[in-house]
């Protein structure tokens, strides 16, 4: 879905770039790419330097239906623990989700050529949660997961007019 937001209400900063340091499952110190993969943070500029703010901005959100992906692993392997990381395990969905996110974005580039699209808006300090309060979705992180058929993941770009 592709959304033109308001950019005086975007939410950015520093911090959040920090997140990425935050430990998740198999990543006590965080994002192993922070700091060294090129693209991530912290050497890379704040959105507010990636886009001109006083142009149109937008946002492109693909919704992934990964409760549903989780039904179908529970039902098809049956021999899986009844712990829903298995069910709900990036590696068998991303692919997919962000295959569907790739066709969103050449979708807004047929439609606003000549803007370019950030992949990684959280990279740049964006608040993703309060930016897609911006475009009506609320996101609701909860780990592990309660098994519900509803739970969607989503996939996040931005697309601006790139600063010289």
């Amino acid at each position: 879905m592709i959304r033109k937001i308001n950019s005086s209400k975007i939410v950015y900063d520093k911090k959040f770039q920090g997140l990425c340091k935050m430990p998740f499952h198999g990543h006590a110190q965080g994002c192993p790419n922070y700091g060294v993969k090129e693209g991530c943070p912290p050497g890379i500029p704040l959105i507010d330097k990636v886009f001109d703010f006083n142009s149109d901005i937008y946002v492109i959100h693909t919704a992934f239906s990964v409760g549903e992906f989780a039904e179908r692993m529970r039902v098809g392997h049956p021999e899986w623990s009844e712990h829903p990381r298995q069910w709900y395990n990036p590696r068998l969905w991303q692919g997919t989700a962000r295959k569907e996110h790739r066709l969103e974005i050449e979708k807004f580039m047929d439609e606003y050529s000549g803007l370019e699209v950030n992949r990684t808006p959280e990279g740049h300090g964006v608040n993703v949660t309060e930016l897609m309060k911006l475009v009506g979705v609320e996101l609701n992180w909860q780990w592990p997961p309660e098994h519900k058929l509803d739970n969607k993941s989503y996939i996040v770009s931005m697309a601006g007019k790139k600063l010289s």
